[in-house]
């Protein structure tokens, strides 16, 4: 590992946060406050800042692991045998959960839910990090413990939810590199699950390459397919509401597929194109080139497969073994209640999920492009 000595928190606020490049995905403050040094917090605006800049170690690890930053990203491709376009996997398959009460309340089939309540049933996890809505504009990470927990976050909703923050600050265990931190010790949680977009991936990933807690408590994660994240917020700061006549408080689903679709009260469904929503979403978002979140077990989302169906792509040993026993123990059903072979739609599945990925990959490299002086 290269020397970082001298590097700070201040080189993330030259080269990332000034240039609007920042995901907000609390990976910096997570290690920060996990490990006792607490320099840095969560500010108003949900961007990282200074809590005490003397306190700072100038280690570089913030810098090292935050997502937008090019550190690591050999050591990470070569560990997770990432490739062009969609990184490492090994199968693929459109499935569902099995319980109706998920189904109805789930974005696309439910599959995130019942992967996690299968892994809780079998006590290989504590709980789950996952995001729960939080009025008609937002939402907020909670550590589900329960079936019951799990159902009541069931469905997306596309605005970011800082989890890795209060991974650091909530849910810490074990042995940090300063001081021991023993909360969640309280709470009986060691082992986590985590359902996040690519950067929170990207971020516990490079935080395990480091052996940096709380990362280790992570053994589980679901990767959300992102093309971007906005807020509720956003479509009605931005008079995306006004001008497509929506009452915020009237919808009650959102998803993304090959378009933006917003499920309202009445059953009505708006459909809104994916150029459209990319002048809502944040900067940040437009200069990431992971759609298929390449560093997950498991990504999940709902391109490529019918109403009520989940794409799946497994991404190695560890998702496939739960994926396998969730399937067995009937927690989920593919397509069909048999296993996906029909190549053709295999075939399917992948091409536009590389299609996503290449599209995703060529925006981030032109809003990038765009930032060299």
């Amino acid at each position: 590992m290269e020397e970082n000595i001298g590097i700070s928190f201040n080189n993330l606020l030259t080269e990332v946060l000034s240039k609007d490049l920042c995901n907000r995905c609390g990976g910096c403050v997570s290690f920060c406050s996990a490990n006792g040094i607490n320099a840095l917090e969560m500010g108003e605006d949900g961007y990282p800042r200074y809590s005490d800049e003397e306190k700072c170690l100038e280690g570089g690890i913030c810098y090292l692991i935050c997502p937008q930053t090019k550190k690591l990203e050999d050591e990470l491709k070569q560990k997770f045998d990432a490739k062009f376009p969609i990184g490492n996997w090994v199968d693929v398959f459109s499935a569902r959960s099995t319980n109706e009460d998920v189904k109805k309340v789930a974005t696309d089939g439910g599959v995130v839910t019942y992967l996690l309540s299968y892994l809780l049933d079998s006590k290989k996890i504590d709980g789950a990090i996952v995001s729960k809505r939080i009025g008609a504009c937002g939402k907020g990470p909670i550590i589900a413990t329960s079936k019951e927990e799990l159902i009541g976050t069931a469905g997306s909703y596309f605005s970011e939810a800082l989890h890795l923050d209060k991974l650091g600050t909530e849910y810490a265990s074990c042995f940090p590199v300063i001081k021991v931190i023993q909360e969640s010790a309280k709470k009986n949680i060691k082992k986590l699950a985590l359902v996040g977009t690519p950067c929170q991936i990207k971020a516990i990933r490079k935080m395990q390459l480091m052996n940096i807690v709380p990362a280790d408590m992570v053994i589980f994660t679901i990767g959300l397919f992102c093309l971007q994240c906005f807020t509720l917020e956003d479509l009605a700061k931005k008079e995306f509401a006004k001008i497509h006549n929506i009452n915020m408080d009237d919808i009650v689903k959102v998803n993304i597929k090959d378009k933006l679709i917003l499920t309202m009260k009445s059953g009505i469904c708006v459909q809104v194109p994916l150029d459209i929503i990319e002048k809502i979403a944040r900067p940040a978002c437009i200069a990431c080139d992971d759609f298929a979140n390449d560093y997950a077990d498991i990504s999940v989302g709902g391109i490529g497969s019918d109403e009520g169906f989940t794409t799946v792509l497994i991404r190695n040993s560890l998702g496939r073994e739960v994926y396998s026993d969730a399937l067995y123990k009937k927690y989920i059903e593919n397509k069909n209640c048999k296993c996906m072979n029909d190549k053709d739609e295999s075939n399917y599945l992948i091409d536009i999920i590389k299609e996503f990925a290449i599209r995703k990959k060529a925006r981030a490299e032109k809003r990038l492009n765009s930032l060299i002086k």
